[in-house]
């Protein structure tokens, strides 16, 4: 569609041109939205060769009948960016549901498609890779029909690799997709709403905005509606796909603004930007996100603490999913609980500290939150498995549950049957999806969700298996508090919270990892693994030994018992009033599982 269009011109050309961030090119996913304005002429030049994906759409026709202005977002794919693609499905007016012939349609396209819906986008189905050798067209494209309830012909069939087919989906954009239309009719101003934004060290924040009435002019005083800021436009543009300064950004168009304010929490997602003196109303906003797995993060350093703090400040005016607050602890230092909309959120969270602003992070394992009833009759909220209360003072606990639909091969139901007894799953109801393939509704707790279930899935599917989830709420739970003492002290950083039914096998291979990576000590050190009231594994890691007699070479026995027993009481008083000196490298190892 760049080439095409002409938007990029194809000596520029490159895979996965609009993934900016080394991360995606480097794993071949999209994390980050991107927005693209193309000019599309009918009779415009030749295509040539490329790949891009590009789902969600609206077209406005821009005065002459052989061009048509698109604003198009590029959006990610995996449910734990599903915060990311409803920002983008509120900016557009429809969607082209892209779907890869060789895979045919995958957990992650029913949940998007759903959130199309509910939008009340216009859907233009496509079937991509059909150049492939691999691509199973004709089934695929009988799934989607199935799936929209339309016919055969209205499903597109497109190569991004050749170029097949591409021109047409673009004519059947600009069919089928209306033109945007002014949300306040009749009403003088300019309206936009704020659907993401970035900072610059130089120019500030800079918004991205989808305009819904009037235009804005660089120059013009605008105002935020949430936090009631003025500031003066001092650029305005579109992505084309790199930032382009324009004259103005018109109702129905999406392009950015510089505002050049640079203290945090004055923009935000959702919020409307609007002229200084106008009286139209704030736009309809966005739900506050809510995040599902919590984890800790400490640098290896506390020099690195306020470093740790900034980055994490930076990183969130890009990814407004992301929430953290200050929390310490007495072996790691100061540090953040962060919440993250899933795993794959957290580990590209860290990753981006890591390589973007160089830092070196200790993540503790990652939790959820839990309502838990105590004795005195209230009921508290727990993120942190250090604050879940001491057994015997909980009566009920509360958990998430998650409701998940899995896409399969027919070959491995079986294994996904036993994979989900494991993990407390729930079978709903099982239904031929395609060819060879099975749609199965599931209902199981969020933490056995987080217990490696993705990777075991994609290992007992062979990798075809996929699956998409939402919160469903929550339900009694039967889990307890397990605590690693070392020499008679908790450390908190190995709490952790598990199900009663494998309590004794997860506190047998805690011990056993802590027991093989700690150094040994000055003195003879327990390690136990603590639930339910009482010892469930127990392990003795033995002391570093002298020998106090090495410089005697004679003389009577009594006088080499005597060190002997000197050493013997030296070692039982570093015993009582010792403690165990635990480096930062048995943390990583120990959250890590290695």
């Amino acid at each position: 569609m760049l080439e095409l269009t002409g938007t990029i011109p194809a000596r520029k050309m490159r895979e996965q041109v609009l993934d900016s961030m080394e991360l995606e090119r480097e794993r071949g996913i999209t994390i980050k939205m991107q927005p693209v304005r193309m000019l599309w002429h009918p009779t415009g030049p030749e295509r040539s060769e490329g790949q891009v994906r590009m789902r969600y759409a609206f077209s406005k026709e821009s005065g002459s009948s052989q061009e048509y202005e698109l604003n198009l977002i590029d959006t990610p794919g995996h449910i734990d960016f599903s915060y990311e693609v409803s920002r983008a499905l509120k900016a557009v007016e429809g969607a082209i549901l892209l779907v890869d012939a060789t895979q045919g349609v995958q957990a992650q396209t029913l949940a998007t498609l759903s959130m199309a819906k509910e939008s009340g986008l216009v859907i233009v189905p496509a079937v991509s890779k059909v150049d492939s050798p691999l691509a199973r067209t004709d089934e695929v494209r009988a799934e989607v029909a199935a799936l929209l309830h339309c016919d055969l012909e209205d499903i597109l069939l497109c190569s991004g690799r050749t170029g097949f087919g591409v021109e047409e989906l673009l004519s059947e954009v600009v069919e089928r997709i209306p033109p945007p239309v002014l949300r306040s009719p009749g009403k003088t101003g300019f309206s936009s709403l704020v659907f993401d934004f970035q900072y610059s060290d130089h120019k500030g924040v800079i918004v991205y905005i989808r305009g819904f009435d009037g235009a804005v002019h660089k120059g013009e005083k605008l105002k935020f509606a949430a936090s009631g800021r003025v500031f003066a436009a001092l650029e305005v543009g579109a992505f084309a796909p790199e930032p382009t300064p324009t004259e103005s950004i018109e109702a129905g168009e999406i392009g950015y603004i510089v505002t050049g304010i640079k203290e945090p929490g004055v923009a935000s997602v959702g919020d409307s930007v609007l002229l200084e003196k106008s009286t139209l109303p704030p736009l309809p906003g966005y739900m506050t996100p809510k995040p599902v797995v919590w984890a800790s993060v400490y640098p290896e350093s506390q020099d690195d603490f306020t470093l740790l703090k900034q980055s994490l400040s930076r990183l969130r005016l890009s990814d407004s999913s992301l929430s953290f607050e200050e929390e310490s602890s007495g072996t790691l230092g100061r540090g953040f609980r962060c919440g993250f909309l899933g795993m794959l959120h957290l580990e590209i969270v860290t990753e981006r500290l890591r390589r973007e602003f160089a830092l070196t992070l200790i993540v503790t394992t990652p939790t959820i939150t839990y309502d838990v009833e105590v004795k005195n009759g209230k009921t508290v909220r727990v993120y942190s498995p250090p604050l879940f209360p001491e057994y015997g003072e909980v009566v009920s606990v509360s958990e998430p549950w998650v409701k998940a639909v899995i896409i399969m091969p027919n070959e491995s139901v079986g294994a996904v049957m036993q994979l989900l007894f494991d993990h407390e799953g729930e079978v709903g109801e099982t239904t031929t999806f395609g060819h060879g393939r099975v749609e199965l509704s599931v209902k199981m707790p969020l933490r056995e969700l987080m217990r490696n279930f993705f990777d075991k899935l994609k290992t007992v599917s062979s990798g075809f298996a996929s699956v998409s989830y939402e919160i469903e709420g929550m339900r009694k739970a039967d889990v307890v508090r397990l605590d690693l003492l070392v020499a008679e002290e908790p450390v908190a950083a190995f709490t952790r919270v598990v199900s009663r039914r494998r309590i004794q096998e997860e506190a047998e291979g805690a011990v056993e990892r802590l027991y093989k990576i700690l150094p040994r000590q000055m003195f003879a050190a327990k390690i136990q693994g603590v639930a339910l009231g009482r010892i469930l594994s127990s392990k003795t890691l033995s002391a570093l030994s002298k020998d106090v007699t090495q410089h005697m070479y004679g003389g009577d026995i009594t006088r080499k018992m005597k060190l002997r027993e000197k050493q013997k009481k030296g070692k039982k008083k570093m015993q009582n009033r010792g403690k165990v000196n635990i480096p930062h490298e048995v943390f990583l190892k120990m959250v890590k599982n290695e």
